[in-house]
């Protein structure tokens, strides 16, 4: 295999033999068992669609050996009950979907997952890399504490016209050059950021870095969805593990270059030279190049199919049968997918003529997830009613939180009230020790929603409340490891927290309604996290400590909602 890959090939069924075997002979899967942990539990299969419910592990994988297409034809038909869409590209797409799904997870999708996870890192690599360099942005570009918060402001602009962006042009131009080009752009930007001139030219790269970084997780988490071998996107939410992991990287990075190479701790703003103040710099740089080469490996070094869904739609139908056999021959598995089975189920395209859809049926199709149509199902009884307002309530309520003192936590550390000033060197190295502790809380997460009588609901809830606490004992001293011992603990209950509540949002929204539910829930918590900087700044002129305050408030605020919420997903499978 040569090193690096043609990241544009085009396909055909030669290019893979031996993978195609006869329908009646392929083995097929009805339904996928749950899993102990929430980030990988299983699809709700045709039955859980229809309300049942079943406790983890009762049920086991059912595997049926040989297939007709009379029966292929009901399963889709069936698939199709809970909508309104019955073209021939809604029949052929659940027709691949069906074809994944026998084929099984394997290799293809766990490295994608890697790549994917690329996304998610950088995400949060950059939120906290940028909240690292504002102490000495402030202070090379005499800017004051709570002006300079505006760089965070610059960001969030950036990622809301960039996921907004990225996921309807990824419907148009196909998942896989929108896969690449985000991470490209955010690298090049994340380069240039580290040469910015002045702090108005900063901000405004790192609000074109954002485009790039903001568009990862609805192109990245589309394109594994579609990938998957499941109907859930439950699996989807296993790439949180990856969020914690860019706080790392960029606290360690920061930690080695900014006490190194800036100017002292009690220099005045403006009398900072950018020969003595490279350490941010360095710090950007860095994670520029870190960008760039998560990149390269993705374009290079990864041969990524296009989506087949994709292919479908733009009337490719013979190329997309050729990726579906591509995963199978990748994860030496085998496949029944033929166009002769798509045209079987769907209709010959010559006759029926309506595969392929325009670019504005394309458009359509993507705004129609916040239909009205796709919204009222989410409102359908009174329980149903309450846990979707809940639900976006927290991811709101959350959204404004987390930044609030995540984004600006040097600036407090910095200006934490003692007597003597942190220096440079302690205010970096906590934030590093902070950010190893709260890895293991999305790991964890995994395993104590299944303790009995706690939950899903209970594990989220308590893990939010002692986050809020926490928050709030960390104004209570000056004390560095007063403090350090605080925003560990807030970081690995945080991290618990963000883990529930990635698993537990999609298994509560019903599967033909999910994609909508979990996409608000995504919107609303990027809105309120471009409105922290704008809190942070106001209240913190009146009261340095007022926007922690908010920030412990508004955790305690979503702790009681969630004591309300009417479902419990422990030992259920999805809706």
């Amino acid at each position: 295999m040569p090193i690096f890959l043609n990241p544009f090939a085009k396909h055909d069924v030669s290019d893979f033999p031996g993978v195609l075997i006869p329908l009646h002979q392929a083995p097929h899967r009805n339904s996928v068992a749950s899993l102990r942990c929430p980030s990988v539990s299983s699809a709700p299969s045709k039955q859980d669609r229809q309300g049942s419910e079943k406790d983890v592990g009762e049920s086991a994988s059912s595997v049926i050996v040989g297939l007709t297409i009379e029966q292929l034809r009901t399963e889709v038909e069936s698939d199709l009950a809970s909508n309104d869409l019955h073209s021939a590209y809604d029949r052929k797409s659940k027709v691949i979907n069906k074809a994944i799904q026998d084929i099984g997870m394997g290799r293809h999708q766990w490295e994608l997952f890697v790549l994917c996870g690329f996304g998610w890192l950088a995400d949060n690599l950059w939120l906290q890399g940028i909240a690292l360099t504002l102490p000495q942005v402030a202070v090379e570009f005499g800017i004051s504490q709570s002006e300079v918060r505006y760089t965070t402001l610059a960001l969030f602009v950036g990622l809301c016209i960039g996921a907004s962006f990225w996921g309807i042009a990824s419907d148009i131009i196909g998942r896989r050059l929108a896969f690449n080009a985000t991470l490209l752009i955010a690298g090049v930007f994340g380069l240039a950021a580290g040469g910015g001139p002045n702090w108005i030219g900063a901000c405004a790269l790192f609000s074109c870095l954002g485009l790039g970084i903001g568009g990862n997780l609805p192109v990245d988490g589309a394109l594994f969805l579609e990938f998957l071998p499941f109907a859930s996107g439950n699996l989807l939410t296993l790439l949180s593990v990856w969020w914690p992991v860019g706080q790392l990287i960029a606290s360690l990075i920061a930690w080695g270059f900014i006490p190194n190479y800036s100017c002292p701790a009690d220099t005045l703003a403006g009398q900072c030279q950018s020969s003595e103040n490279w350490g941010w710099r360095y710090l950007v740089l860095t994670l520029g190049a870190l960008t760039f080469l998560m990149f390269v490996c993705r374009f290079f070094l990864f041969h990524l199919f296009e989506s087949p869904k994709f292919l479908l739609s733009r009337g490719r139908q013979s190329e997309a049968v050729a990726v579906v056999h591509g995963i199978a021959y990748h994860n030496k598995e085998k496949t029944w997918l033929t166009e002769e089975i798509l045209n079987e189920i769907g209709g010959d395209p010559e006759v029926v003529g309506d595969s392929k859809l325009s670019t504005i049926e394309i458009v359509k199709r993507t705004l129609s997830k916040f239909s009205t149509q796709r919204i009222g199902p989410l409102f359908e009884n009174k329980k149903m009613a309450l846990s979707t307002c809940l639900i976006w309530f927290q991811w709101t309520t959350i959204g404004m939180a987390y930044p609030l003192f995540n984004a600006f936590l040097p600036q407090y550390l910095a200006n934490s009230g003692s007597d003597q000033p942190n220096s440079v060197g302690i205010i970096y190295r906590n934030y590093a020790i902070t950010s190893i502790v709260g890895v293991p809380g999305s790991i964890i997460a995994c395993y104590t929603v299944d303790i009995k009588y706690i939950g899903r609901k209970g594990t989220m809830a308590i893990a939010t409340l002692i986050t809020g606490v926490f928050v709030f004992c960390f104004t209570i001293s000056g004390d560095p490891n007063y403090q350090l011992a605080f925003t560990c603990l807030e970081a690995f209950f945080q991290n618990i927290m963000y883990g529930v509540l990635y698993a537990y949002t999609p298994e509560v929204f019903p599967a033909p309604n999910r994609g909508t539910g979990t996409g608000i829930s995504s919107f609303l918590n990027r809105l309120a996290g471009l409105c922290a900087p704008l809190v942070a700044i106001h209240a913190g002129n009146a009261n340095p400590k007022a926007p922690i305050y908010a920030c412990g408030g508004l955790f305690i605020t979503a702790f009681i909602s969630m004591l309300l919420l009417p479902i419990e997903t422990r030992g259920k499978q999805s809706l």
